[in-house]
């Protein structure tokens, strides 16, 4: 009897160690567990993927590329305007007035230097031949006048008054036929002995016509504009810098710049000159940038958003449409297949893949001019294709797959 009851309080006591560990150990399994479920739910969710069928990829406006390394630190911002010097503006007008009797181009016409733009008829053209070789003509005889008069004053056959005073006429007659030949030349009027009426209003510049301000038959007023030209082959930028970044900005230093409400095409300028006053009394100062790439069509008086690049720390870069934005995270898609389509046997059934893309976590940093700096959390292959643009028909794709009950890899 004493033997069976200590059999007993030996089995109590073993039972008793055995519930007790199991309370002890119970929980950090579970938290294991947790923790392990936790790391496989967000390996899946940054490593999620999107198939399409090529008439969705075609439809989507996808557009692949690879990271651009942009200056995305040290930089001023400035604002400004698309500008030309004066000597790529021209206003054509007329030194004498007429009627205006044929029009030869129209307003966005590119015009070359010399080319007729209009033709200006007037009786004054007329009157101005007939003073011209008048003119001619009076000179060939006070200077025959006055080699006869210098030769007799010589001789003493004649007072050298007289000789004088052909001299002083003479001079006179060669300074009005000089300047009647002048007046020709500025008209285009040939010094020919054919009489001419019209004269042809000619292109001081080459650059396209901008504004066309007569008519046929209107009446040309003296230094009043007919037409106005731009040649935009020399634009710049006009930037204004505020005082506290001045001294931060030099000639030579690199710009980017993108125009107000248009595509994030980048243009590319170098400052060659920096003013030296404040600009209407303001705290700003001038900034002045030739442009280097103008792919784009410029015009006078364009608004940019630009960056004065002031440092050399370039970072890997996408376009900001290429980040989506997704459980508190960000992620870019990058293309998992070529898009060649083959077919496997699966259950007795063929199905044909499409093209995959592959969700990728990602870390941003600065945004500027439609550019965002991302900082990759895993390695990804060299030649990796990037989605630049549709990453969020990609991301709202998943969406809708998930929602549907469909099968996402």
């Amino acid at each position: 009897m004493k033997t069976r009851t200590i059999y007993i309080l030996i089995a109590a006591v073993f039972l008793s160690g055995a519930a007790l560990y199991l309370i002890l150990h119970r929980p950090k399994a579970a938290q294991e567990t947790a923790t392990d479920t936790r790391t496989t739910e967000h390996a899946e969710n940054s490593g999620r993927e999107v198939e399409l069928s090529e008439t969705q990829y075609k439809t989507s406006g996808i557009q692949l590329g690879s990271f651009e390394k942009k200056n995305l630190s040290e930089v001023v911002h400035a604002n400004g305007y698309t500008k030309l010097p004066p000597q790529n503006q021209a206003d054509v007008s007329v030194f004498t007035g007429g009627l205006i009797r044929s029009i030869d181009v129209i307003e966005g016409e590119y015009v070359r230097r010399g080319q007729r733009l209009a033709t200006l008829e007037s009786p004054e053209f007329t009157r101005l031949q007939e003073a011209y070789f008048t003119s001619r003509s009076n000179l060939e005889f006070l200077t025959s006048e006055m080699e006869r008069q210098k030769i007799l004053a010589g001789e003493q056959v004649n007072a050298r008054k007289t000789y004088e005073k052909t001299k002083a006429d003479y001079e006179t007659e060669k300074a009005r036929f000089a300047s009647l030949g002048k007046q020709l030349e500025l008209m285009h009027i040939p010094a020919s002995e054919q009489s001419i009426s019209a004269v042809p209003v000619s292109a001081p510049i080459s650059g396209y016509i901008t504004a066309v301000n007569v008519k046929i038959g209107t009446n040309a007023e003296p230094g009043k504009p007919l037409f106005s030209i731009v040649d935009n082959s020399q634009m710049h930028v006009d930037l204004l810098v505020y005082e506290k970044d001045l001294y931060k900005v030099k000639e030579g230093q690199s710009v980017r710049f993108v125009l107000t409400n248009q595509d994030h095409s980048e243009i590319r300028g170098r400052i060659f000159s920096v003013g030296k006053a404040f600009e209407n009394e303001t705290k700003s100062v001038a900034v002045h940038a030739d442009i280097i790439n103008d792919r784009q069509m410029l015009i006078p008086g364009m608004y940019v958003n630009a960056l004065i690049d002031v440092g050399a720390n370039e970072v890997p870069a996408l376009p900001s449409e290429a980040i989506v934005k997704a459980e508190g995270r960000e992620f870019i898609f990058i293309l998992e297949e070529d898009g060649d389509t083959h077919a496997h046997e699966e259950g007795g059934e063929e199905h044909t893949h499409g093209i995959h893309f592959r969700r990728v976590e990602v870390k941003t940093g600065v945004t500027q001019l439609g550019y965002t700096g991302v900082t990759l959390l895993q390695e990804l292959p060299a030649e990796a294709k990037i989605v630049r643009s549709g990453a969020y028909y990609l991301q709202s794709h998943l969406l809708k797959t998930e929602g549907g009950g469909e099968h996402v890899h």
